[in-house]
């Protein structure tokens, strides 16, 4: 261990500084010619239709521009679907789903695996624009494309194996099972930080299972919702599918309001913050649906004094960096026991300062702009915050001027686990760092907060592992083990409680969601039993 004096700090800060005037010369004059891959993925710089659902691509709502978070300024335009593009899109739906859901489910599962095959195709241009709008660094990007195509591949395997059950019956000649049916349309609203992976989590399990999908992506990141969507219309319709099976539209609020509201949409998945998703959820419910709910996460890293310690360093960098804090799985607190707090903060400020931050599609980078002008401003309100409470800054704490785009520091901030501003999320690379007494203490600490979505424990101990993942372990949806808050795999990730939500976007029965369970009872005898003494001849 090393110590780090506020001198040191200092210098990082400057140096930090320093880099955003190299990237500010490195990419300040980029516009749409600047980005060949868009032609590839089939955007265009000005008015691109951004609502298909069979035949053409239309969009007669207002114009929206596609913000680079890196420049703040625009890559292309796209027109919106209106009100009447909604309704069409329903309608057609309405006749695409009959058609799906009667393919036998391992020929459905045979047009996943081509829709993931054409992904790979576009793997690169698909994770370069991801970065380009979104702002997360290219590799995850990539990574993110690369989760859908992991995802069609786990749904292929799944669409042969859907598995009901065979229920002993009480009753002489009978028999009892449970039998598993399409929903219908499955309606998929996404957030900004997983503009690709997120939906195809959805869409390949809510296809083989036999349902139509209409997928509404973020407002500010219409560009990728538009190339993804066109890589999903390609492969349907030279299959000989309607392209209304994977209908696509764009827009603000305004269409994940009609896409909740409507009684055609039988599902709706909703990926997002809890105040909005609340929303969503009260209007599915009024009508009766079925909503799958995937929320915030206020995350927490523990880090006991048995841990491996530099392991625990790089995963804490990882989780609270990545993504520059936008990820729902993002660490936000860090819970240290006693004994090595002051040695394991002063190694993750030495990791912090080697952080490279800039251009997401620059090599190098670790750490892109925020989202929007706006998540600035948050950031800002929540450092604020954090001092009016008692906290300290370790690390980090500045807006950086780099190229008029939305750059941060990482920030660390020394402060008491029952600080109002840490026990809310804040959609930013800020984490708050805290002292336990123990793995026990560590543990109340940790389910002290209102989302219940990812938690990691750092240790060797195996009597502390089996107790984190028992009843009196982490209350969390994701509970890890010597791997980061976003190290989830497909096999287990999404599920949260509280005010997480409650969906299960992945896992071993998450199939079930996108389902309707009927129970059947059959009688092959000649008799009509109907009660106990009862018999009707």
């Amino acid at each position: 261990m090393f110590h780090i004096t506020r001198r040191a700090v200092s210098q990082s800060v400057s140096q930090l500084h320093n880099k955003a005037r190299f990237f500010s010369t490195s990419s300040a004059l980029r516009s749409y010619s600047d980005y060949p891959f868009l032609k590839d993925l089939g955007i265009e710089e000005k008015d691109n239709a951004g609502a298909y659902f069979g035949n053409k691509w239309v969009g007669n709502g207002s114009t929206l521009e596609s913000v680079s978070p890196s420049t703040n300024k625009t890559i292309a335009t796209v027109r919106t679907a209106s009100k009447e593009d909604v309704e069409k899109c329903f309608e057609a739906m309405q006749e695409a789903k009959l058609v799906w859901r009667d393919v036998p489910a391992p020929k459905r599962g045979e047009i996943v695996r081509q829709i993931g095959d054409e992904l790979r195709k576009y793997l690169d241009p698909l994770g370069k624009l991801v970065a380009l709008e979104m702002g997360k660094i290219y590799q995850e990007g990539v990574g993110e494309v690369q989760e859908y195509i992991d995802i069609c591949d786990y749904a292929v395997g799944l669409s042969r194996m859907f598995n009901g059950q065979v229920i002993p019956s009480e009753r002489k000649d009978h028999a009892m099972l449970e039998m598993w049916n399409p929903m219908g349309i499955v309606g998929v609203i996404t957030a900004f930080n997983f503009p690709v992976a997120v939906y195809g989590w959805n869409a390949a399990l809510a296809l083989v299972c036999g349902n139509a999908v209409v997928w509404k992506g973020a407002h500010t990141t219409p560009l990728t919702t538009i190339a993804v969507g066109k890589i999903m219309q390609r492969v349907l319709e030279r299959n000989g599918f309607p392209g209304a099976i994977c209908s696509t539209l764009t827009g603000h609020g305004d269409v994940g309001q009609l896409i909740a509201q409507s009684p055609s949409v039988d599902l709706v998945s909703f990926t997002g913050s809890t105040a909005v998703g609340k929303k969503v959820r009260s209007l599915v419910n009024d009508r009766f649906g079925r909503c799958l709910l995937e929320l915030g996460g206020n995350n927490a890293i523990l880090v006991m004094k048995d841990a491996n310690l530099e392991l625990a360093v790089r995963a804490v960098l990882f989780a609270s960096v990545g993504t520059a804090g936008q990820r729902c799985t993002t660490c936000r607190r860090l819970i240290l026991d006693a004994d090595i707090y002051d040695s394991f903060t002063k190694s993750l400020v030495k990791a912090y300062q080697q952080v490279k931050i800039g251009d997401p599609n620059e090599k190098g980078v670790l750490c892109g702009p925020l989202h929007t002008k706006d998540a600035v401003k948050q950031y800002q309100a929540a450092i604020q915050e954090a001092k009016q409470q008692g906290g300290k800054i370790l690390f980090g704490g500045n807006v950086l001027e780099m190229n008029g785009g939305n750059f941060v520091e990482p920030t660390i901030i020394e402060i008491s686990s029952d600080a109002q501003v840490a026990n809310k999320e804040t959609f930013a690379p800020i984490l708050y760092v805290f002292k336990c007494d123990g793995f026990e203490h560590a543990v109340k600490i940790n389910n002290q907060v209102k989302h219940g979505l990812s938690s990691s424990l750092f240790t060797t101990d195996p009597q502390k592992m089996f107790k984190w993942i028992n009843q009196n372990g982490s209350d969390c949806g994701i509970v890890n083990v010597n791997i980061p808050t976003n190290g989830a795999e497909i096999g287990g990730a999404f599920g949260g409680n509280k005010e997480t939500g409650d969906g299960r976007e992945s896992g071993s029965n998450s199939w079930q969601q996108y389902m309707r369970r009927s129970t059947v009872t059959i009688n092959y005898g000649d008799k009509l039993p109907l009660a106990q003494g009862i018999e009707f001849i």
